[in-house]
């Protein structure tokens, strides 16, 4: 086998791979898009039964709760069950905090502004030192 062969059974092994990868990442977008249409529907239905049980939703808000379960339904046909998240688990991650007594705090007085610094800000020289 010549140079020249070696090189294109090379450059034919690169571009299927970059396809295969090419197709796995289509692949994730779609699972994440879907995921998004997921807890959209889901926020939204939320939405609805809060608006609901306070006395407070729209006309036709029956209408439209019982056409997103549907489309809830259409999609768990489609890529399985959802999975509803707590708020509690949501607020820890993307907060960071994790609340173990089950209950999201309520926003309290406003915290003391830092402390000042006890000195200068430090200085550093950057650059190669040269002029």
């Amino acid at each position: 086998m010549g140079l020249m062969d070696k090189v294109k059974s090379q450059a034919t092994q690169l571009a299927e791979k970059a396809q295969q990868a090419g197709q796995a990442g289509q692949a994730k977008l779609a699972e994440v898009q879907a995921k998004r249409k997921a807890d959209a529907l889901l926020l939204e239905l939320g939405g609805i039964t809060y608006t609901q049980r306070m006395g407070r939703a729209d006309t036709g808000a029956d209408a439209r709760a019982t056409e997103l379960v549907g489309l809830v339904q259409a999609y768990e046909a489609e890529h399985g069950s959802v999975s509803v998240t707590s708020a509690n688990a949501a607020v820890a991650e993307t907060t960071g905090v994790v609340d173990p007594g089950g209950t999201i705090p309520a926003p309290g007085p406003a915290a003391a502004p830092p402390a000042q610094s006890a000195g200068p800000i430090p200085q550093g020289q950057y650059g190669s030192g040269e002029s």
